[in-house]
């Protein structure tokens, strides 16, 4: 009788720890940018974010991507998408001096990356 309740309370957990309560994940389909840069002037009083003559790249080793703006009433450069990494961003605009990022780490989660939102002020 001691081995059959021994057998059962093992059998128990066993079962428990095999087939425990894991959540299910339930992932989107849309690619979510690692990178969303925006760019102020440094002097300005506005934090409106601009891009006339801005080139904002994204570097993680040999890997080299120049990050895009889709909304000229809102240009945020965004890029590195689904794509985790330490990148080094570079942001230049004529006339202006040159940004460049100490590294910035994108990591991700079982479904996409953690996007980082940042702001540079252009001197």
């Amino acid at each position: 009788m001691k081995r059959r309740l021994l057998f059962l309370f093992c059998l128990g957990i066993l079962v428990v720890s095999c087939c425990g309560t894991s959540e299910e994940i339930f992932c989107t389909e849309e690619a979510r940018a690692g990178l969303n840069i925006s760019v102020t002037l440094a002097e300005s009083s506005s934090s409106i974010p601009i891009s006339d003559g801005v080139t904002v790249t994204a570097t993680d080793g040999d890997y080299l991507e120049v990050l895009q703006f889709y909304d000229p009433q809102n240009p945020i450069f965004s890029g590195a998408y689904e794509r985790a990494g330490t990148y080094i961003i570079t942001v230049t605009k004529p006339g202006r001096q040159t940004y460049i990022s100490q590294p910035i780490v994108v990591t991700r989660d079982e479904c996409h990356v953690i996007p980082k939102n940042i702001t540079v002020f252009l001197l």
